[in-house]
């Protein structure tokens, strides 16, 4: 008989890990990070995950990374920061508009299973299925009735997810109350964030807690991510994120750029549309 761990007997023991891990009860660093400390970690952080990239790849596995968090609290700067050196065909970042006639007289769930990673990829999520127990439910975009029913299949869906292999990651950005204020307040008299305020940044100031306790499973654990200084919470989730999914970094092909010759230079005659400098 095989020393071998049946395939199933692995998956129960990693969820049992899961159930575990203890939550980052620890109080948050409150001194700000420089922005010199902050960019090298970041750099180094960024040729990991283009290392993850090439794995992912490789083995043509299937992740799936879903960001939620109250509002203000960072989720769109963090996306930003783990996208911003790696190809946006492996990573790709879902941010789904409301739903049309059409897509709310389907199951609930089926616009978003389109979007679901396929082997080599990395589905990321601003926002997700949840919103119908955060958004919707607050602002009566559908009754308790379905809100409390979504509560109750989503961590079935979760499991077919994971059962398919898919590898699920759920974070949840917290920020205090006085903070999530502060940047609240901020999105009002700042043209370049004006368009991120909505009447839902308000009226889903508590509706949380139930939703994070109903879908907090073995099989798709809630990790939460303190986002007090949104620097810091970057780099915590990126370090966090790698650990999460095993992967080693591939042999690479050594490059030779050859001597470039470069003849007598004559522009085109052709009247281009030229930009002006300005600056």
């Amino acid at each position: 008989m095989s020393g071998k761990e049946p395939k199933s007997a692995k998956k129960r023991k990693q969820e049992k890990e899961n159930a575990k891990e203890p939550a980052n009860d620890l109080p948050a660093r409150t001194e700000k990070l420089g922005r010199k400390e902050y960019e090298k970690e970041l750099a180094r952080l960024h040729v990991e995950l283009v290392k993850l990239q090439q794995w992912v790849v490789h083995k043509g596995l299937k992740v799936c990374i879903v960001f939620e968090g109250r509002d203000g609290a960072g989720k769109g700067g963090t996306i930003k920061a783990i996208t911003e050196r790696v190809s946006p065909r492996i990573f790709r970042v879902n941010a789904l508009t409301a739903p049309t006639e059409r897509q709310k007289s389907q199951m609930y769930i089926q616009r978003y299973i389109q979007h679901f990673p396929a082997a080599g990829e990395i589905a990321i999520f601003d926002r997700s299925w949840y919103n119908r127990a955060g958004v919707e439910r607050v602002m009566g975009f559908c009754s308790e009735e379905q809100a409390e029913g979504f509560l109750k299949a989503v961590p079935l869906v979760e499991r077919a997810m994971v059962d398919s292999g898919i590898i699920l990651l759920k974070y949840w950005l917290e920020v205090s109350p006085k903070e999530q204020q502060r940047r609240l307040e901020s999105r009002v008299d700042d043209g370049r964030k004006i368009w991120k305020l909505s009447p839902m940044d308000i009226k889903s100031y508590h509706r949380w807690d139930e939703m994070l306790k109903a879908t907090d499973t073995p099989w798709a654990p809630w990790f939460v991510a303190n986002s007090e200084d949104k620097k810091r919470v970057r780099l915590n989730l990126i370090s966090h994120l790698l650990k999460q999914i095993p992967y080693e970094e591939l042999p690479k092909d050594e490059v030779k750029l050859g001597k470039r010759k470069i003849g007598k230079y004559q522009a085109a005659d052709y009247p281009f549309k030229m930009i002006r400098g300005l600056f």
